[in-house]
């Protein structure tokens, strides 16, 4: 009978202490790790992607982008995310980023915008990821990271101001080329 209180003690204690702690867990340990991964996504990028063509330059230019000739768009099956790391899946389905029913159609990583194929990338939804690119270059990519996701757990995706800003330059750029 005191075996059964006591690892019901230990188990209570260790569920309280994990909850107390578990932003301390997602910003020092789990969001580094994600930082780190986009940044090498964004090198790999870099190095595969296509540059803007003279018509996406000018809307770069537009939006308001200092160096539109650093960004690269990258055409893959499937947006990249860390899946093969557990705790940044598990942080990924409960953010929305992944899990069933979502469809991640373009991602922005630094300069590096990937773009599912057969995701049509039209001026609107172009706008909306050199938004991104925008307040990444304003700021920085881990800084951005960080930022964006604190806003997605408090705010949900529609309502997160990266998001909302980025959602602006869609309507802005509702015209097709």
């Amino acid at each position: 009978m005191k075996f059964i209180r006591f690892t019901t003690l230990i188990l209570v204690v260790a569920i309280i202490i994990a909850v107390l702690s578990y932003e301390k867990l997602i910003s020092n340990i789990l969001l580094p790790q994600y930082i780190d991964w986009a940044y090498e996504t964004d090198k790999k990028g870099l190095e595969s992607g296509i540059p803007l063509n003279a018509q996406e330059l000018s809307l770069a230019e537009e939006i308001g982008i200092q160096n539109p000739k650093k960004i690269r768009i990258v055409y893959v099956d499937e947006v990249p995310f860390p899946y093969e790391n557990f705790a940044l899946k598990t942080l990924g389905e409960a953010l929305g980023f992944i899990g069933e029913g979502v469809i991640n159609n373009a991602q922005v990583f630094g300069y590096s915008i990937y773009v599912r194929n057969g995701y049509e990338l039209n001026r609107p939804k172009l706008a909306h990821e050199l938004v991104h690119v925008l307040q990444i270059e304003r700021s920085n990519l881990s800084h951005i990271i960080t930022q964006h996701f604190s806003e997605l757990a408090e705010y949900g995706y529609d309502k997160a101001p990266l998001e909302v800003e980025a959602f602006k330059a869609n309507k802005e750029y509702a015209a097709d080329w």
